[in-house]
Order: C-alpha cells, then sequence, then structure tokens
C-alpha cells in the first residue's frame, strides 16, 4: 500500500500508542521533515527521545513516548500565515491560549508558532501538538 503523507502516518501512529499506554513506537519511512518535527517535540517535552534504526537500506525511527501528548496531527492543507493570523489558527488547532504548539515551516526552517511570533515571520502551517 502507497503512503501518501509520511508526516501525517507518523504522528497518528504516534498519537495511537500513546492512547494504548505504550512506551516505544518505530515509525517507518523516515524523513527529514520527521526528524526534525520529532525534534520539536523533544524540546517541549512531548517525547522522551528518538533514535534512528537502520535496517539494511530501510531507515525506521524509534520513538520514546512519555504520555504527554493529548492529540496530534497535520494540517491540511498547509495553510499560509502571516505574523498576524497565529491567533486565528491557535485558536483553530489548539484547545487553549497557553496550550499546546504549531509547528511551522518558515524561511528560517521548521519552528514552534511561538517562535515565529517572537521572531515576526510567517510560514506554512505543518501540524499541531497538545
Amino acid at each position: 500500500m502507497a503512503l501518501n503523507d509520511t508526516v501525517a502516518n507518523a504522528l497518528s501512529k504516534m498519537n495511537q500508542y500513546e492512547e494504548l499506554g505504550r512506551s516505544e513506537c518505530t515509525i517507518s519511512p523516515s524523513s527529514r521533515l520527521i526528524t526534525d518535527i520529532l525534534g520539536i517535540l523533544k524540546k517541549f517535552k512531548y517525547i522522551k527521545g528518538y533514535n534512528k534504526v537502520k535496517d539494511g537500506q530501510k531507515e525506521s525511527i524509534v520513538v520514546q513516548l512519555t504520555g504527554a501528548i493529548n492529540e496530534c496531527g497535520v494540517i491540511k492543507p498547509r495553510f499560509s500565515i502571516k505574523k498576524e493570523e497565529f491567533t486565528r489558527f491557535e485558536k483553530r488547532f489548539l484547545p487553549s491560549r497557553d496550550m499546546g504548539i504549531i509547528i511551522i515551516s518558515t524561511v528560517e526552517g521548521l519552528t514552534d508558532h511561538h517562535k515565529a511570533k517572537e521572531k515576526k515571520i510567517g510560514g506554512k502551517l505543518i501540524a499541531f501538538c497538545y
């Protein structure tokens, strides 16, 4: 079966494993975008960490879960966002004002919406987590 959106599959698998109470999740196939998203989730302590595992030519990522994720997922379509529009999308994708993060692809790379607001830059919405 062909995978249409690897980021959506990775985040939904992590969400399912969190609901089941598992402590580890294997994501395959891996990509740079997924590892950058996992890096941001690790920075905000939604996950403990992750390791890349190579099995022959196939590379996968093993994620250590903490049980801190209530919901995470991708934002489709990938809306363009200006620096003035952050509150609109925070209300739309996050449950309350200071709970959770929105991951944004900016000119300076992947970042969370707090840092993008601080730097006053816009970008494309990628994912959310709370």
